[in-house]
């Protein structure tokens, strides 16, 4: 869990992914990534979040029209590793991150 604005840079989206992946012991799960309280995201850690890990579906839940940009930013520049979608709603977002991963995003 990232403290209220916080201001994520390479290294510390390089431990989160290295948490989560040593967390998911090899199999893939569906990840909720609330960002309401991320103040910034640097450009080498968004790569970072790019690339491959052990979610198979990711679902970034906002608050703001501010948070819809800065996802929209992303999914429009990097390729998401898995079907990614962004959210206002926890409800939603759970019932998406819920579906058959075989089923349509």
């Amino acid at each position: 869990m990232w403290n209220p604005r916080v201001r994520i840079e390479v290294q510390d989206a390089r431990a989160a992914m290295t948490a989560v992946n040593t967390v998911a012991c090899g199999a893939e799960y569906p990840m909720l990534v609330d960002m309401a309280t991320t103040e910034h995201v640097a450009r080498e850690a968004r790569a970072v979040f790019s690339i491959p890990c052990a979610a198979n579906r990711i679902a970034l839940l906002g608050a703001s029209p501010v948070d819809r940009v800065i996802a929209n930013f992303f999914l429009n520049v990097h390729i998401p590793p898995c079907p990614t979608r962004f959210f206002t709603s926890r409800d939603d977002a759970l019932t998406w991150l819920a579906r058959d991963t075989d089923g349509p995003s």
